[in-house]
């Protein structure tokens, strides 16, 4: 089980909202157990602007595709 290294009291805002001291990420996955544990996993989000390595290779193997006249009929709108 993991070893707490950080421990204080918070209290709820008049809008339901709690401040992390200190918090290491923006982002957090929040779980609310039914005992009324609250579990906080830390969330790294993807920009999303990034392209995936597998989307690059599929668009340039559709490209290699198209310039080699492996293309479909055209379809009309």
């Amino acid at each position: 089980m993991p070893t707490a290294t950080l421990t204080y009291d918070a209290k709820m805002d008049s809008k339901k909202r709690v401040t992390l001291r200190g918090a290491k990420y923006e982002y957090y996955n929040v779980q609310e157990m039914d005992d009324g544990n609250i579990l906080l996993s830390p969330r790294v989000l993807v920009s999303p602007f990034e392209i995936s390595e597998s989307t690059l290779e599929t668009m340039d193997k559709s490209m290699a595709n198209f310039k080699a006249g492996k293309v479909s009929k055209p379809i009309k709108l």
